[in-house]
Protein backbone atom coordinates (compact mmCIF):
# COMPACT_ATOMS: atom_id res chain seq x y z
CA UNK A 1 0.00 0.00 0.00
CA UNK A 2 1.20 3.49 -0.81
CA UNK A 3 2.39 5.31 1.76
CA UNK A 4 0.65 8.82 2.35
CA UNK A 5 2.33 11.89 1.90
CA UNK A 6 2.56 14.18 5.07
CA UNK A 7 4.26 17.00 6.55
CA UNK A 8 6.84 16.94 9.57
CA UNK A 9 7.58 19.77 11.54
CA UNK A 10 10.06 19.87 13.43
CA UNK A 11 10.38 22.06 16.62
CA UNK A 12 13.86 24.10 16.59
CA UNK A 13 14.54 24.72 19.71
CA UNK A 14 14.24 21.27 21.05
CA UNK A 15 15.67 18.75 23.44
CA UNK A 16 18.31 19.14 25.85
CA UNK A 17 19.56 22.98 27.45
CA UNK A 18 22.02 24.22 28.84
CA UNK A 19 21.42 23.25 32.46
CA UNK A 20 20.43 19.67 31.25
CA UNK A 21 23.49 19.01 29.20
CA UNK A 22 25.88 20.34 32.37
CA UNK A 23 24.09 17.93 35.12
CA UNK A 24 24.55 15.39 32.60
CA UNK A 25 28.03 16.09 32.48
CA UNK A 26 28.36 16.29 35.94
CA UNK A 27 27.65 13.08 36.19
CA UNK A 28 29.83 11.76 33.33
CA UNK A 29 32.79 13.75 34.70
CA UNK A 30 32.49 12.86 38.27
CA UNK A 31 31.90 9.08 37.07
CA UNK A 32 35.90 9.67 35.15
CA UNK A 33 37.55 11.42 37.95
CA UNK A 34 36.40 9.44 41.19
CA UNK A 35 35.64 6.42 39.60
CA UNK A 36 32.86 4.19 39.98
CA UNK A 37 30.05 4.33 41.96
CA UNK A 38 28.96 8.52 42.10
CA UNK A 39 25.81 8.71 43.98
CA UNK A 40 22.72 11.68 42.64
CA UNK A 41 20.13 12.10 44.90
CA UNK A 42 16.76 12.42 42.85
CA UNK A 43 17.07 11.63 39.17
CA UNK A 44 19.52 14.01 37.17
CA UNK A 45 16.60 15.60 35.01
CA UNK A 46 13.47 14.10 34.26
CA UNK A 47 13.82 11.31 31.59
CA UNK A 48 14.21 7.56 32.19
CA UNK A 49 16.21 7.17 29.27
CA UNK A 50 19.11 9.35 30.71
CA UNK A 51 18.70 8.06 34.10
CA UNK A 52 19.25 4.35 32.63
CA UNK A 53 22.20 5.09 30.30
CA UNK A 54 24.11 6.96 33.67
CA UNK A 55 23.20 3.72 36.01
CA UNK A 56 24.61 1.73 32.91
CA UNK A 57 28.30 3.93 33.45
CA UNK A 58 28.26 3.54 37.37
CA UNK A 59 25.64 6.21 39.23
CA UNK A 60 23.62 5.15 41.63
CA UNK A 61 20.30 7.42 42.31
CA UNK A 62 18.73 7.65 45.31
CA UNK A 63 15.45 10.11 46.79
CA UNK A 64 17.10 10.51 50.03
CA UNK A 65 20.62 10.59 51.08
CA UNK A 66 19.60 8.23 54.21
CA UNK A 67 19.71 5.53 51.32
CA UNK A 68 23.79 6.41 51.16
CA UNK A 69 26.44 4.57 52.68
CA UNK A 70 29.35 6.15 54.41
CA UNK A 71 31.35 7.26 51.40
CA UNK A 72 33.99 9.09 50.06
CA UNK A 73 32.53 8.74 46.59
CA UNK A 74 30.61 12.16 45.49
CA UNK A 75 27.16 12.66 46.33
CA UNK A 76 25.64 14.58 43.26
CA UNK A 77 22.37 17.09 43.77
CA UNK A 78 20.09 17.03 40.93
CA UNK A 79 19.81 19.63 38.18
CA UNK A 80 16.01 20.32 40.28
CA UNK A 81 18.16 21.81 43.18
CA UNK A 82 17.50 20.75 47.19
CA UNK A 83 16.33 22.03 50.07
CA UNK A 84 19.03 23.79 53.30
CA UNK A 85 17.73 20.21 55.14
CA UNK A 86 19.35 18.28 52.58
CA UNK A 87 22.73 20.49 51.62
CA UNK A 88 23.10 20.58 55.89
CA UNK A 89 22.83 16.49 56.14
CA UNK A 90 25.18 15.85 53.19
CA UNK A 91 27.66 18.23 55.07
CA UNK A 92 26.88 16.35 58.52
CA UNK A 93 27.69 13.21 57.11
CA UNK A 94 31.14 14.80 55.62
CA UNK A 95 29.49 13.71 51.95
CA UNK A 96 31.76 15.19 48.95
CA UNK A 97 29.46 17.60 47.32
CA UNK A 98 28.78 18.00 43.70
CA UNK A 99 25.71 20.24 42.87
CA UNK A 100 24.20 19.69 39.41
CA UNK A 101 21.14 22.19 40.27
CA UNK A 102 20.52 24.49 37.16
CA UNK A 103 22.27 27.77 37.27
CA UNK A 104 18.87 29.22 36.61
CA UNK A 105 17.29 27.36 39.57
CA UNK A 106 19.80 28.64 41.68
CA UNK A 107 19.22 32.16 40.75
CA UNK A 108 15.77 31.20 42.15
CA UNK A 109 16.99 30.53 45.31
CA UNK A 110 19.38 33.25 46.11
CA UNK A 111 16.35 35.84 44.90
CA UNK A 112 13.99 33.91 47.57
CA UNK A 113 16.96 34.01 50.33
CA UNK A 114 17.28 37.64 49.55
CA UNK A 115 13.38 38.59 49.66
CA UNK A 116 13.02 36.69 53.25
CA UNK A 117 16.37 38.33 54.39
CA UNK A 118 14.67 41.57 54.04
CA UNK A 119 11.73 40.74 56.29
CA UNK A 120 9.65 39.80 52.85
CA UNK A 121 6.88 37.17 52.86
CA UNK A 122 7.31 35.26 49.71
CA UNK A 123 5.05 33.45 47.17
CA UNK A 124 6.14 30.83 45.00
CA UNK A 125 4.44 30.61 41.90
CA UNK A 126 4.45 26.95 41.08
CA UNK A 127 3.91 23.33 41.70
CA UNK A 128 3.62 21.64 45.13
CA UNK A 129 5.36 18.34 44.27
CA UNK A 130 7.88 19.76 42.11
CA UNK A 131 11.26 19.06 43.46
CA UNK A 132 12.39 22.86 42.02
CA UNK A 133 9.53 24.18 44.54
CA UNK A 134 10.66 21.76 47.13
CA UNK A 135 14.52 22.93 46.88
CA UNK A 136 12.95 26.48 46.71
CA UNK A 137 10.92 26.58 49.66
CA UNK A 138 13.01 24.70 51.82
CA UNK A 139 15.78 27.38 51.30
CA UNK A 140 13.97 29.37 53.69
CA UNK A 141 11.68 29.06 56.90
CA UNK A 142 8.54 27.74 56.12
CA UNK A 143 6.67 30.39 58.04
CA UNK A 144 7.70 32.94 55.28
CA UNK A 145 6.63 31.24 52.16
CA UNK A 146 3.62 30.21 50.70
CA UNK A 147 2.98 27.97 46.95
CA UNK A 148 0.04 29.58 44.65
CA UNK A 149 -0.38 26.94 41.89
CA UNK A 150 -2.95 28.50 39.94
CA UNK A 151 -4.77 31.74 39.58
CA UNK A 152 -7.53 30.65 42.30
CA UNK A 153 -4.50 30.18 44.56
CA UNK A 154 -3.50 33.72 43.74
CA UNK A 155 -7.47 34.31 43.99
CA UNK A 156 -7.57 32.77 47.62
CA UNK A 157 -4.29 34.15 49.32
CA UNK A 158 -4.31 36.36 52.37
CA UNK A 159 -1.09 37.48 53.47
CA UNK A 160 -0.70 36.89 57.40
CA UNK A 161 -1.24 39.52 60.23
CA UNK A 162 1.21 42.11 60.25
CA UNK A 163 3.30 41.36 57.09
CA UNK A 164 3.77 44.55 55.12
CA UNK A 165 6.01 42.95 52.23
CA UNK A 166 4.92 40.76 49.66
CA UNK A 167 7.46 39.31 47.02
CA UNK A 168 7.59 36.54 44.60
CA UNK A 169 9.37 34.12 42.24
CA UNK A 170 8.40 31.25 39.89
CA UNK A 171 9.11 28.04 38.99
CA UNK A 172 11.55 27.67 36.19
CA UNK A 173 9.65 25.35 33.94
CA UNK A 174 6.29 26.77 34.21
CA UNK A 175 3.45 27.54 31.09
CA UNK A 176 4.30 31.39 30.30
CA UNK A 177 0.87 32.42 29.85
CA UNK A 178 -0.57 30.86 32.99
CA UNK A 179 1.88 32.34 34.89
CA UNK A 180 1.43 35.79 33.55
CA UNK A 181 -1.87 35.44 34.65
CA UNK A 182 -0.87 34.42 38.24
CA UNK A 183 1.26 37.23 38.20
CA UNK A 184 -1.48 39.39 36.95
CA UNK A 185 -4.16 38.23 39.64
CA UNK A 186 -1.50 38.49 42.60
CA UNK A 187 -0.82 42.61 41.32
CA UNK A 188 -4.47 43.15 40.43
CA UNK A 189 -4.70 42.20 44.53
CA UNK A 190 -1.82 43.83 46.13
CA UNK A 191 0.02 46.62 43.63
CA UNK A 192 2.85 46.54 46.37
CA UNK A 193 4.30 43.02 45.63
CA UNK A 194 7.36 42.83 44.35
CA UNK A 195 9.14 40.28 41.62
CA UNK A 196 12.31 38.98 40.15
CA UNK A 197 13.96 42.06 37.43
CA UNK A 198 13.74 39.52 34.95
CA UNK A 199 11.44 36.89 34.63
CA UNK A 200 12.13 33.24 36.50
CA UNK A 201 11.14 30.95 33.74
CA UNK A 202 13.71 30.03 31.73
CA UNK A 203 15.20 30.95 28.29
CA UNK A 204 15.11 27.47 27.23
CA UNK A 205 11.42 26.49 28.58
CA UNK A 206 10.27 29.92 26.64
CA UNK A 207 12.13 29.11 23.30
CA UNK A 208 10.26 25.52 23.30
CA UNK A 209 6.94 26.43 24.10
CA UNK A 210 7.18 29.47 21.22
CA UNK A 211 8.23 26.87 19.14
CA UNK A 212 5.07 24.67 19.98
CA UNK A 213 2.81 27.73 19.52
CA UNK A 214 4.13 28.17 15.94
CA UNK A 215 3.65 24.64 15.25
CA UNK A 216 0.38 23.75 17.01
CA UNK A 217 -1.98 25.29 14.69
CA UNK A 218 -0.55 23.81 11.49
CA UNK A 219 -1.00 19.82 12.69
CA UNK A 220 -3.16 17.52 12.98
CA UNK A 221 -1.10 15.72 15.75
CA UNK A 222 1.62 17.12 18.04
CA UNK A 223 3.93 14.40 19.77
CA UNK A 224 5.69 16.15 22.52
CA UNK A 225 8.99 13.27 23.72
CA UNK A 226 9.28 13.63 27.44
CA UNK A 227 8.33 12.49 31.00
CA UNK A 228 5.11 12.23 32.19
CA UNK A 229 6.97 13.32 35.67
CA UNK A 230 8.46 16.50 33.72
CA UNK A 231 7.26 19.70 34.41
CA UNK A 232 8.16 21.20 31.07
CA UNK A 233 6.76 18.18 28.90
CA UNK A 234 3.61 18.43 30.20
CA UNK A 235 4.04 22.37 29.53
CA UNK A 236 4.10 21.68 26.04
CA UNK A 237 1.65 19.80 25.67
CA UNK A 238 -0.95 21.65 27.24
CA UNK A 239 0.21 24.53 25.18
CA UNK A 240 -0.03 22.76 22.15
CA UNK A 241 -3.42 21.60 22.74
CA UNK A 242 -4.56 24.97 24.17
CA UNK A 243 -2.89 26.71 20.42
CA UNK A 244 -4.68 24.72 17.81
CA UNK A 245 -3.94 20.81 18.19
CA UNK A 246 -6.23 19.42 20.63
CA UNK A 247 -4.71 15.98 19.49
CA UNK A 248 -1.30 16.57 21.05
CA UNK A 249 0.62 13.30 22.71
CA UNK A 250 3.00 13.08 25.16
CA UNK A 251 5.24 9.78 24.84
CA UNK A 252 8.52 8.72 25.95
CA UNK A 253 9.80 6.93 23.12
CA UNK A 254 8.88 4.99 19.90
CA UNK A 255 6.87 1.66 22.26
CA UNK A 256 4.40 4.50 23.13
CA UNK A 257 3.49 5.26 19.02
CA UNK A 258 0.09 3.95 18.50
CA UNK A 259 -1.57 4.07 14.73
CA UNK A 260 -4.67 5.83 16.40
CA UNK A 261 -2.63 9.09 17.28
CA UNK A 262 -3.39 10.15 13.54
CA UNK A 263 -6.59 10.60 11.97
CA UNK A 264 -7.29 9.76 8.78
CA UNK A 265 -7.26 13.13 7.36
CA UNK A 266 -3.55 13.80 9.21
CA UNK A 267 -1.61 15.68 6.33
CA UNK A 268 0.74 17.74 9.33
CA UNK A 269 2.39 16.30 12.37
CA UNK A 270 4.65 18.08 14.70
CA UNK A 271 7.15 16.95 16.23
CA UNK A 272 9.25 18.17 19.17
CA UNK A 273 11.68 17.03 22.21
CA UNK A 274 11.10 18.50 26.15
CA UNK A 275 14.47 20.30 27.95
CA UNK A 276 15.62 16.47 29.09
CA UNK A 277 14.80 14.24 26.21
CA UNK A 278 18.17 13.49 24.31
CA UNK A 279 18.07 14.10 20.51
CA UNK A 280 18.44 10.38 20.01
CA UNK A 281 14.76 9.54 20.56
CA UNK A 282 13.90 12.50 18.17
CA UNK A 283 15.55 10.59 15.03
CA UNK A 284 14.04 7.34 16.20
CA UNK A 285 10.42 8.63 16.08
CA UNK A 286 10.84 10.17 12.83
CA UNK A 287 12.48 6.87 11.48
CA UNK A 288 9.31 5.02 13.07
CA UNK A 289 6.54 7.92 11.77
CA UNK A 290 8.58 7.11 8.07
CA UNK A 291 7.49 3.53 8.14
CA UNK A 292 4.19 4.83 8.63
CA UNK A 293 3.81 7.84 6.11
CA UNK A 294 6.08 9.01 3.48
CA UNK A 295 7.82 11.96 5.29
CA UNK A 296 8.14 15.70 3.92
CA UNK A 297 10.67 17.66 6.84
CA UNK A 298 9.53 21.22 7.50
CA UNK A 299 11.83 22.75 10.23
CA UNK A 300 10.44 25.37 12.39
CA UNK A 301 12.79 27.78 14.13
CA UNK A 302 11.64 30.21 16.24
CA UNK A 303 14.80 31.23 18.54
CA UNK A 304 18.50 30.14 18.46
CA UNK A 305 20.38 29.01 21.32
CA UNK A 306 24.12 29.29 22.35
CA UNK A 307 23.85 28.99 26.20
CA UNK A 308 26.68 27.02 27.74
CA UNK A 309 26.76 26.61 31.78
CA UNK A 310 30.38 26.05 33.10
CA UNK A 311 30.90 22.71 35.12
CA UNK A 312 31.80 22.86 39.05
CA UNK A 313 35.28 23.76 39.53
CA UNK A 314 36.31 20.54 41.50
CA UNK A 315 35.55 18.91 37.62
CA UNK A 316 37.31 21.65 35.62
CA UNK A 317 40.24 20.44 34.03
CA UNK A 318 43.58 21.88 35.76
CA UNK A 319 45.64 24.54 34.21
CA UNK A 320 48.89 23.70 33.48
CA UNK A 321 51.33 24.75 36.11
CA UNK A 322 54.29 27.58 34.52
CA UNK A 323 57.58 26.33 34.58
Amino acid sequence: MKKKNVTLFLANPRGFCAGVVRAIKIVEEALLKFGKPVYVRHDIVHNHHVVSRLKTMGAIFVEELSAIPDTSQPVIFSAHGVSQAVVNEAKKRNFLIIDATCPLVTKVHKEAERWVKHNTFLLFIGHKSHPEAVGTTGRIPQHLVHIIENVQDARNFSPPPHTKNLAYVTQTTLSLNDCAHIIQTLKSRFPHIQGPQTSDICYATTNRQQAVISIAPQVNTMLVIGAPHSSNSLRLVELSQSHGCPNTFLVQDTSELKTHMFPPETQAIGLTASASAPEHLVSEIQQHLSLWFQLSLSHVTTASENIVFPLPKSLRPSLPTSP
